[in-house]
C-alpha cells in the first residue's frame, strides 16, 4: 500500500536517486530539463508515494512552461520504482496531480512520452506545439483540464520566467 503525499523539499533527493534508478544516464540532457533550469518546480503538483515503511516508490512533478503566449504546465518526469511497478501507482500519481492541477484552476497540461500509455488519462498529440530538439513530435501530447484549453495554441515551449 502507497500513501501520497505532496513532496517537500527533504525529500528532493530520495526523488532525484528514484529517478536516477528508473531513467537512463543523461536523463540531464534531454530537452525537457533544459526547460527546467533555473524554474522551480509546481510544488503543489509535486507529489511522492511512499510504502507502509516510508520508502519513496513513485514520484511525479510538474513545472510551469509558456507555449506561444499561454501559460502550461510540463508533467514530468514521473516515475515508479521497479520494485512497485504494475500496481497502478504511476496511474494514481497522473490521475491524482491531474485533478489537483484542474482544481487550482490550470489550463493545459503537456507532456512528451508514449500515446498509447497517456491516452488513458485523456492525452492527445498536439499538432501546432514545438519542444525545443531533438524532441519528436509525435511525443508531444496535451490534456485539456478546461474545455477547449488547446484550442487555438501553438508555437514554442519556453521556460516559465
Amino acid at each position: 500500500m502507497f500513501t501520497l503525499a505532496q513532496e517537500v523539499p527533504q525529500d528532493w533527493w530520495e526523488v532525484e536517486a528514484l529517478y536516477d534508478t528508473c531513467f537512463a544516464p543523461g536523463r540531464n540532457a534531454l530537452s525537457s530539463y533544459r526547460l527546467r533550469e533555473d524554474v522551480p518546480p509546481v510544488a503543489a503538483l509535486c507529489r511522492v508515494a511512499r510504502d507502509d515503511t516510508g520508502i519513496v516508490g513513485g514520484a511525479i512533478r510538474y513545472w510551469p512552461v509558456r507555449v506561444g503566449d499561454a501559460r502550461a504546465l510540463l508533467l514530468g518526469p514521473v516515475a515508479v520504482h521497479p520494485t512497485a511497478q504494475g500496481q497502478g501507482l504511476g496511474a494514481a500519481l497522473i490521475r491524482d496531480t491531474l485533478a489537483t492541477a484542474a482544481a487550482l484552476g490550470h489550463a493545459r497540461v503537456l507532456l512528451v512520452g508514449d500515446a498509447p500509455y497517456y491516452a488513458r488519462f485523456g492525452f492527445a498529440r498536439l499538432q501546432d506545439v514545438q519542444m525545443p530538439p531533438p524532441t519528436n513530435p509525435d511525443r508531444i501530447l496535451g490534456h485539456a483540464l478546461q474545455p477547449g484549453a488547446w484550442e487555438g495554441i501553438a508555437g514554442p515551449v519556453t521556460r516559465a520566467m
